[in-house]
């Protein structure tokens, strides 16, 4: 439900070429959130908290490129670090003093590539439910047998992929419109992007970033990718929570984000 105080402002933002992408901003106050969605999906999935945090932040979401309302648009660099780009250009015309960033799923891994490049501008790093898959953990192997069965049937897949992810907490019509909205993007786009993403390491970002960043996971999280990431973050676990957990439970979501800022005021 939008905040009718902090009403959404729909508008362009420049990508890193230029490429226009469809941003929702609204809010007020000293500190910018942006929310960055994950991959296949839209700003959209972050209504709810654009509504609750508008109230004390300025807020954005936008759509990445080939995602939501914005437009491939001839886009050949479909990876992890272009999308960074995209997310520091935005951010740039933001024009925020101070910016935290958050990210789920795929869009962690944006965030965190683009915090590298936004440097001081980046205060904090907010990931959410990132490291469902072992990212930087996985084999040659491995990610060939990931792809491979959205390289054979998309949409199949696609299904399969909301399935896996989901727990008793998500409900079914929520899995009906992630399966029905994340099937409708392009395999020409989506496939090498999921490529590049199950082949990207955080290690350096990691190493570099000198910021606060907090993970906060639902129930199904690998023990091997917490292991590899418990000295680098702060986890918060919302018990029994899915992939989508800033959807399924909107309110504990935000109460796991406000407790998180409240610390870096």
């Amino acid at each position: 439900m939008e905040n009718a105080l902090n009403p959404l402002v729909t508008c362009t933002l420049p990508g890193h070429d230029g490429l226009p992408m469809t941003c929702d901003c609204a809010g007020k106050g000293h500190t910018r959130l942006l929310f960055v969605h994950g991959w296949t999906c839209r700003r959209a999935y972050w209504q709810p908290q654009l509504a609750h945090f508008s109230a004390d932040y300025r807020v954005a979401a936008t759509d990445l490129p080939g995602h939501g309302d914005t437009d491939s648009q001839g886009r050949s660099d479909w990876s992890v670090a272009a999308l960074a780009k995209d997310i520091e250009a935005c951010a740039g015309a933001l024009g925020d003093s101070q910016l935290i960033l958050v990210g789920h799923s795929m869009g962690g891994a944006v965030v965190l590539e683009a915090a590298r490049r936004l440097k001081n501008a980046a205060t904090a790093v907010i990931l959410a439910d990132t490291f469902i898959i072992d990212y930087g953990g996985l084999s040659k192997e491995t990610i060939r047998e990931i792809a491979a069965p959205f390289e054979a049937d998309f949409s199949g897949a696609i299904a399969g992929l909301v399935e896996q992810t989901a727990t008793a907490a998500t409900p079914a019509a929520l899995k009906e419109r992630l399966v029905r909205e994340m099937a409708a993007a392009d395999p020409a786009w989506a496939l090498p992007l999921w490529r590049d993403l199950l082949a990207w390491d955080p290690g350096a970002a990691f190493e570099e970033l000198k910021i606060p960043i907090l993970a906060v996971n639902g129930s199904l999280i690998p023990e091997s990718a917490r292991e590899r990431c418990a000295p680098l973050i702060m986890e918060t676990v919302l018990p029994g929570a899915g992939h989508f957990l800033q959807m399924e439970d909107p309110p504990a979501f935000n109460r796991a984000l406000e407790k998180f800022l409240a610390k870096l005021r």
